[in-house]
């Protein structure tokens, strides 16, 4: 059950933006030939199998974590107290 653990759930938003335009590229590539390749043997079907088998490699390209989408990660701040900033007396500008 450790090993389910590990394994990394996050993608940074440059690594997001990269997985979106490589999907996108690879289903327009499998859907213009899958296209090109029904009409020259005049079957649809054939066209429809290619372009889910361009469905299929892009979301196992895209859809996980991989190293390359995570090599930019975001430096959050630290969190800050609870205290800070909350007393009633701080209400400037509010008018009664």
């Amino acid at each position: 059950m450790n090993f389910v653990q590990s394994i990394p759930t996050h993608m940074d938003f440059e690594g997001q933006a990269t997985a979106e335009k490589l999907s996108r590229v690879i289903i327009t590539l499998f859907g213009a030939v899958g296209l090109v390749w029904g009409y020259i043997i005049q079957q649809f079907s054939q066209t429809v199998y290619i372009l889910g088998a361009g469905f299929v490699l892009a979301a196992l390209l895209t859809i996980p974590p991989w190293p390359m989408y995570r090599r930019k990660p975001l430096n959050w701040q630290p969190a800050r107290d609870g205290t800070e900033g909350t007393s009633s007396g701080s209400k400037k500008g509010k008018k009664k």
